[in-house]
């Protein structure tokens, strides 16, 4: 056997007990931790040695690392970690996993050094005090040579299952065929491409219509990559819950269709979804599924990784069986399978699990991101932050304990700000400094009493303390891809509130670390044109492949009509609610079935729908409501059945703009009133600035092209098959112009008025 492992993954798999315990937390991010490892090796003196790659062997286990640092006059091997608040409160079994780590080091140090004893301390820096905190012991090498193989072995049986799973995988991985007799028009190219950009370590963008099927397209040649490109993880990335049920359903096919290739697939979902107890802390002093978690794990760990697809259910099934937290234990198996399917977040986040363990074990990736499109916005959303002032005036009320000096600093740090502003909003490119400050000092004081009475801690007190820490985080990352605004309101008692926000413009700069730390990524959706804005905004590096697979469907089967007699502009819009309407009912009347009406907004359907109802009482429609939840957007695409008729009235871009599925006669045309683009507000033209000093086209690439994507995406909800057959009504005197014309799909083919 030779089974690679890192010494943070030994450790944390042989050194953790006892409970789950969060309490100790929030720890410094990342680039505090970085910053923080720098300070201290600042400090120390010359002939001091940081970052030394260490590894050995234990009875073929291979183990390497990179400890933290060596001070080769005093003898000493430190390991360092960063920390917040008091140190006496972390728990036992924080401390004893730094210490299972710094002893590893420690033994893999004295061995290639042939020293026969060592000095080995863990330093703790306080990132907020600056404080630095040293706790040293003394060992000799046949001391740390015998923890060093008392934790190998326990690893070892693990290891070997591992390892066995490993040669069985790829031996199946290897056998793979399709699952299917034959490729999709279109699936093939799209398959062969991916499998030579992740071949050639190159990131692809790959433009592919609806009908392809673009999950198996994707997932299966990176399976069959995987051997030949030494690859240790597939990420599979998603925005939304339907497409994690496709890139499920796939591996699914891959499973059922093919000889057990040993594959291991884990599902991710958010935390409040897979909480079992959310009226509950995560400590074992309040969550039953907490206490002796680690205790547990070993056993839930060996039962989950018999299940070939760990998805939701499988997870909750085993964890509850062994009384660990089922959210905790898809965190753990994250290691140990060889496909994740997660959302977004979970690699492109600035604390994202799956792009930190990679990091961390130095994993060899390919990352899938289904519906790409949505990446933009939701880059910038995992890089932005807001407060509110009513927030902070409702915890002053509350005047909670230790707090309020710091409270009311902070809050005319937050008047002083918007003093002499006269505009409901403002905008600026520079960071609120002295205002960040005041925040810290909240934070510093809270996270204080956190650390001291965790179960004391007011909830009003705990959520400002997360969107505080958010938005200190943020201001850590602000330069002049970000705004930073003020948007005024009035109070009770006519009192000013105001609104604060780091906005994120462009993530470019911080997404490209994340697509360079792959060995490929691969982007694709229906809608990725024009190719600049995605690469510009994104950060995709400059080699990135291209590719438009043509669409499966022909011309006929779509008839695809501009009104641009009507304007849905909106001065236009009453004027508009008429020919609208009349446009609805004559195709209707020459063609009854299911229709989906798209509006800019929920008063404009509002307005249609009425008019509609009262004109031509004879058409059932049924219209989508502001805030639906689960349920009733279930409900609302119930009323699509096959051979029905009717109309259901829609928001374009929102919950059935995209990612709906209505084939055959479920479906049989679309009208869009509105050429989808954002509102013209103080914040949008903002955007429209800095993209346009950025980039050149600032209009384009604030309203135009995020707009005529959202008009694809709905239209695209029409014709799901080689089968279906419908008609596509455009309903704004825009879609004449060539330079929104030519972003539609080749496919399409125009008819008149």
């Amino acid at each position: 056997m030779s089974y690679r492992v890192a010494v943070r993954a030994l450790c944390e798999f042989t050194a953790k007990v006892g409970d789950l315990d969060l309490r100790f937390t929030p720890s410094p991010t990342a680039q505090e931790g970085i910053e923080g490892h720098r300070r201290v090796v600042a400090r120390r003196a010359a002939g001091y040695e940081s970052e030394i790659t260490l590894e050995g062997d234990c009875q073929g286990l291979r183990v390497r690392g990179r400890a933290d640092g060596y001070d080769p006059a005093a003898n000493r091997l430190e390991e360092i970690k960063t920390h917040r608040g008091d140190l006496a409160r972390q728990p036992d079994n924080h401390r004893q996993l730094h210490w299972a780590q710094a002893k590893v080091y420690a033994w893999l140090l004295c061995q290639v050094r042939q020293l026969p004893s060592i000095e080995v301390a863990l330093v703790y820096l306080d990132v907020d005090s600056d404080k630095q905190t040293l706790i040293s012991q003394h060992y000799s090498a046949a001391q740390l040579q015998s923890f060093f193989e008392a934790q190998c072995q326990c690893f070892l049986a693990w290891a070997q299952s591992q390892e066995q799973r490993l040669v069985a995988r790829n031996e199946g991985l290897q056998a793979l065929t399709f699952p299917y007799p034959a490729f999709r028009q279109g699936q093939r190219q799209l398959a062969e491409t991916l499998y030579k950009a992740v071949s050639t370590g190159r990131c692809l963008l790959a433009q592919a219509s609806t009908g392809i099927g673009k999950t198996l397209g994707t997932l299966f040649p990176l399976l069959k990559a995987m051997v030949p490109q030494r690859l240790d993880k597939l990420f599979f990335l998603t925005a939304k819950t339907p497409g994690r049920a496709l890139a499920l359903d796939a591996l699914g096919q891959i499973h059922a269709a093919t000889p057990q290739p040993a594959l291991r697939t884990l599902e991710l979902i958010a935390r409040d979804k897979a909480c079992e107890h959310p009226d509950k802390a995560c400590h074992g002093e309040s969550c039953p599924l907490a206490k002796g978690f680690y205790d547990r794990l070993p056993a839930a760990r060996q039962a989950a990784a018999a299940r070939p697809i760990l998805d939701r259910a499988v997870l909750r099934e085993v964890g509850l069986a062994h009384q660990v937290c089922p959210y905790y234990l898809g965190q753990e198996m994250a290691r140990w399978v060889d496909v994740v399917v997660a959302d977004y977040n979970y690699y492109f986040d600035a604390h994202a699990m799956l792009f930190g363990l990679a990091q961390l074990n130095q994993w060899r990736i390919a990352v899938l991101v289904d519906e790409a499109h949505n990446l933009v916005e939701r880059g910038r959303a995992m890089y932005s932050a807001t407060l509110d002032q009513g927030q902070l005036r409702a915890l002053r009320r509350s005047k909670p304990q230790g707090l309020v000096s710091a409270l009311d600093r902070l809050n005319r740090q937050w008047n002083a700000l918007f003093k002499t502003q006269q505009a409901a909003y403002q905008a600026s490119e520079q960071l609120p400094e002295a205002f960040v400050r005041a925040l810290q000092q909240c934070i510093g004081l809270i996270q204080e009493r956190l650390n001291e009475r965790p179960s004391e801690v007011d909830p009003q007190v705990l959520q400002f303390f997360y969107q505080a820490l958010q938005f200190s985080r943020v201001a850590e990352l602000f330069d002049e891809h970000f705004l930073f605004d003020i948007s005024l309101r009035q109070g009770a008692g006519k009192q000013r509130l105001a609104s604060l926000c780091l906005r994120n413009v462009t993530p470019a700069r911080l997404l490209a670390p994340r697509m360079r730390a792959a060995r490929s990524v691969t982007l694709f959706s229906a809608t990725l044109s024009p190719r600049r804005f995605y690469t510009d905004l994104l950060g995709m590096p400059a080699d990135t492949a291209w590719l438009e697979v043509a669409a499966p469907f022909r011309a006929e089967q779509l008839q695809v009509r501009i009104a641009s007699q009507v304007s849905t502009r909106y001065h236009a819009r009453q004027a508009s609610l008429a020919p609208i309407t009349a446009l609805i009912a004559e195709q209707y009347q020459r063609l009854p079935g299911n229709y989906l009406a798209f509006f800019s907004s929920f008063e404009y359907l509002q307005q249609v729908a009425s008019l509609l109802a009262a004109q031509h009482p004879g058409i059932p429609l049924w219209t989508q409501a502001p805030g639906m939840d689960e349920a009733a957007r279930q409900a609302f695409l119930e009323r699509f059945v096959a051979d029905g008729q009717g109309v259901g009235f829609a928001v374009l871009g929102g919950a059935f703009g995209e990612g709906v599925d209505l084939p055959g006669t479920r479906l049989i045309g679309a009208f869009v009133a509105t050429l989808g683009l954002p509102q013209v507000n103080p914040i949008n033209e903002q955007f429209k600035q800095r993209l346009g000093r950025q980039f050149g086209a600032g209009f384009d690439y604030a309203y135009l092209y995020p707009g005529v994507r959202k008009v694809i995406q709905a239209a695209g909800r029409v014709i799901r098959g080689d089968q279906d057959r419908g008609v596509l009504v455009l309903i704004d005197e825009r879609f004449a112009e060539p330079r929104v014309q030519q972003m539609f799909p080749t496919w399409w083919q125009l008819a008149g008025d």
